[in-house]
């Protein structure tokens, strides 16, 4: 006799309690536009029997591909409260990108903003379907009629929830695709409750109805996931109206809405710390500017704090383990660092989770000693949709392998120390890159910068610099050498030091260095020797 199912919470649960319990207080605001979670609820209702009557329920996937809007997040509660699965997209990816993504997870219902309308057929076609049906998303939908989301009934009964069982797919989690393919790593009803929960107790303790959060990262991934723990405590998200990152609109809505917590990335936390309008607006409000996604260099961690004040909360966290490895909160940065080790710590393990540091048989080593960061416990994710082989690489004996690098101290305190596909060998060594990003930081004159190994006739692979110049520099090989003397062991010194305007990132604020390597072939490896100064 079987194991009888158990049941799970539906996330659309979160917010069937919050607007019942809050139902006039505000749950989005984007613009002028206001709703309360009453609002939110009948319009995830209307949305949701709208899907029912098209025929999609339990055991359909439901593509969400458009910038952050309103009717975003309907969607999202939307698809959960019919037993849907959801597989966000962000919106700056090809049509191309999103067609890989559609034959993965194979949606039969596609909503989509009308500014990416010339994509439809391309997803489409790329589902396997003879026919997807197709709703629009955004503020311009009124000349797709019925089709639209914003021509639904604001108002009506507000439907129950659908029941699902444990091990139920509720979201389809795309890797960004920064080192290949994108793979979906298949999240849980009953997992993401444990995330909801331990987002709101580990990240922002004290978060409740008198809070507001800003989304300034695409809802498709980390901002989506941060957006649930302030659904469920009633919280409200504010959503800028700009296209892009608009700096000067952030701050303004921060005063304007007294923001107390926000989700970033490391590259966007840079973008908004070091823009004027931080100064220009009361910013007093902010409890908790949490960071993940990316290393967070020294040097633009001390200027964010020095910025924004002690409210800086720093997790690490994979999309496959759904952000929940370690958190560092705001009294814990600038912690010191153990002797011989380079920069900071990304803090303890998160409450639930178990941290392992293995070599490459599976045995874990102790403290101070690298090794491959493997992690157990309820955020990891149930495997990849449909790629047993992807499956048989990132768990070994129980434990989902990162794939990135790092040691803890004595006290169970984490310290990445880079990606394992990143590392290179020059000359029989093996270099990380990050140790000397770092230290390139520390020039005044430089702004980002990426390290990536390139072939070489002689050394098997030698480092290469990508460095972008900070306003009104000048930027010279000779003198960045100069700067590394002391710094680093002459092995680890870049060979190579290329001056760019900007560095290729993903669509989530990640630099690509294969789209670096990319450029660099493309321009002719290796290049001549260039030993004069290049201007910015």
């Amino acid at each position: 006799m079987g194991a009888p199912s158990t049941r799970a919470v539906n996330l659309a649960h979160f917010l069937t309690l919050t607007a019942r319990r809050l139902p006039d207080h505000d749950a989005l605001v984007h613009g002028e536009t206001r709703w309360t979670w009453a609002d939110l609820d009948h319009r995830v209702s209307r949305l949701a029997a709208e899907l029912r009557r098209r025929g999609v329920g339990r055991g359909d996937c439901v593509m969400l591909h458009s910038p952050n809007h309103p009717e975003f997040v309907q969607a999202m509660f939307a698809a959960w409260r019919v037993g849907a699965s959801l597989a966000p997209t962000n919106a700056r990816l090809t049509a191309d990108d999103v067609a890989v993504i559609a034959g993965v997870c194979r949606p039969s219902l596609l909503l989509v903003h009308p500014r990416l309308a010339d994509q439809v057929p391309t997803i489409t076609a790329a589902t396997g379907h003879d026919h997807v049906e197709v709703m629009w998303v955004g503020d311009d939908d009124a000349a797709y009629g019925g089709d639209a989301i914003g021509a639904l009934p604001a108002d009506g009964p507000v439907l129950p929830d659908q029941d699902v069982t444990v091990g139920q797919h509720a979201w389809y989690f795309f890797t960004s695709g920064t080192s290949g393919t994108p793979k979906a790593a298949v999240l849980t009803h009953e997992q993401m409750g444990f995330v909801t929960l331990n987002h709101a107790a580990d990240l922002m303790p004290g978060l409740d109805a008198d809070h507001a959060s800003i989304a300034v990262a695409p809802l498709s991934h980390g901002a989506g996931i941060h957006l649930l723990p302030n659904v469920a405590r009633g919280a409200r998200t504010v959503l800028p109206t700009s296209p892009g990152l608009d700096p000067a609109e952030v701050w303004a809505l921060v005063e304007r809405e007294r923001v107390t917590n926000a989700f970033t990335v490391p590259t966007i936390l840079k973008m908004l710390a070091e823009h004027p309008a931080a100064a220009e607006h009361d910013v007093s409000s902010l409890r908790h500017v949490i960071y993940a996604g990316a290393p967070m260099y020294a040097a633009d961690q001390a200027r964010a704090r020095a910025v924004l004040g002690e409210v800086l909360v720093q997790y690490y966290g994979l999309g496959e383990v759904t952000g929940n490895i370690t958190v560092l909160p705001p009294h814990e940065h600038g912690r010191p660092r153990p002797a011989g080790v380079e920069f900071g710590t990304c803090g303890y393990p998160r409450t639930g989770m178990q941290v392992s540091i293995q070599d490459d048989t599976g045995a874990e080593v102790g403290p101070g000693v690298q090794g491959e960061i493997c992690v157990a416990g309820p955020a990891v994710c149930h495997g990849y949709l449909d790629n047993p082989a992807a499956d048989a690489a990132a768990f070994r004996d129980g434990w989902f392998r990162t794939g990135d690098l790092g040691m803890l101290d004595e006290h169970g305190y984490l310290y990445v120390t880079g990606r394992a596909s990143d590392m290179f060998i020059s000359g029989g060594s093996n270099v990380y890159p990050r140790d000397i990003e770092e230290k390139l930081l520390t020039h005044p004159g430089v702004a980002e910068v990426a390290v990536l190994g390139m072939p070489d006739p002689t050394w098997g692979e030698v480092g290469v610099a990508v460095c972008v110049p900070a306003a009104g520099a000048t930027l010279d090989a000779d003198d960045l050498r100069a700067h590394l003397d002391g710094r680093l062991a002459r092995y680890k010194v870049p060979r190579h030091f290329e001056v760019w305007d900007e560095l290729p990132k993903s669509g989530y604020g990640k630099v690509v260095k294969r789209h670096l390597r990319t450029r660099l072939e493309s321009a002719g490896w290796p290049p001549a020797e260039r030993p004069a100064p290049v201007p910015a």
